[in-house]
């Protein structure tokens, strides 16, 4: 019934499509995104047919016998389109597989699209999971959201970081300079952590360049006129997700990021009728619970999303 087939280049248009109209898709799926970094990924990723007809995605890369869904993005696992059943995917999972199987294939680590990013449900994936691929939920993140139909009014900490950076001067607004916003965000990560933003400054504006309108940058300006803070938004059908947020050590200490996001949660954003997503407050595959980053998300009314991980080894559904 299914046609398994290795994802290639001249099939970009087909592949983006489907995207548009699937349950899960989001720009994150799109190829222009997605081959940003190609470069350093052995892409892996399938296209699973039904009599002909392309019936499921599923973005991936290799690693030596190790397959994963994606490791160049935060979440991905199957995609479908809404006329997609459980028992079909169950035999979906079959097959891919199979595939795997022949392709030498040992271990595949899935990372399923949290159900906040869904236009329609979609979790018969898990359900499959489970029941055909025997897998084991390895890893547990957690996210902080906020239904914009049901948000919550925020905590007095926020809302006093609101009126001091009131006070103060601060100001906010859209803008495009992805250069000086990267050099807080680099600078606070390098100093902090000792690491560096996952995307690079020129691939940050090469992604903004190919999603103008659905990748925005949010900034915080002092009384005069200086950069002190911002955040980078993923804006989509059913979420607005933070894919990155900082300030420096001026922005924190006047509150900016409470005065920005009061702007972004309450007037940009205000007739929004999805989510709001801030990302992750954890480490270390979910076991390390970053406690400051997720009291101040929540303060913004956000809770609870997991973002899950699973692994099963191919043989467990072949013998």
């Amino acid at each position: 019934m299914f046609e398994v087939k290795q994802y290639t280049q001249e099939q970009t248009q087909e592949w983006n499509e489907f995207i548009e109209k699937s349950r899960q898709g989001t720009f994150l799926f799109n190829r222009s995104y997605m081959d940003y970094h190609a470069d350093r990924f052995q892409d892996a990723s399938l296209m699973i047919y039904r009599k002909g007809l392309l019936y499921a995605l599923f973005p991936a890369n290799r690693l030596n016998d190790i397959l994963y869904s994606h490791q160049g993005l935060t979440y991905g696992g199957l995609i479908t389109k809404k006329q997609a059943t459980t028992a079909e995917i169950c035999e979906v999972f079959i097959r891919i597989n199979e595939h795997f199987y022949n392709s030498e294939i040992q271990r595949v680590i899935y990372k399923p699209t949290p159900w906040i990013y869904h236009c329609y449900p979609a979790e018969e994936d898990l359900y499959a999971l489970i029941n055909i691929c025997h897998a084991q939920l390895v890893a547990r993140d957690i996210s902080s959201t906020i239904p914009f139909a049901l948000r919550m009014k925020f905590t007095e900490s926020r809302r006093s970081g609101i009126r001091k950076a009131t006070r103060a001067g601060v100001t906010v607004c859209e803008s495009k300079d992805y250069a000086t916003f990267w050099k807080i965000l680099n600078d606070n990560l390098t100093n902090k952590y000792d690491t560096h933003p996952v995307h690079s400054l020129e691939e940050l504006e090469l992604l903004h360049n190919h999603f103008p309108k659905s990748i925005r940058l949010f900034m915080a300006y002092n009384n005069k006129g200086i950069a002190i803070g911002g955040t980078v938004v993923y804006e989509m059908q059913q979420v607005i997700h933070t894919q990155y947020i900082s300030a420096s050590k001026e922005g924190k200490d006047l509150g900016a990021l409470d005065l920005l996001f009061d702007y972004i949660i309450n007037v940009v954003y205000a007739d929004y009728k999805g989510y709001f997503d801030f990302g992750k407050s954890t480490e270390e595959q979910g076991k390390v619970l970053n406690a400051p980053l997720i009291f101040q998300k929540e303060g913004f009314g956000g809770r609870g999303v997991c973002y899950d991980c699973y692994t099963w080894e191919t043989k467990s559904v072949i013998e």
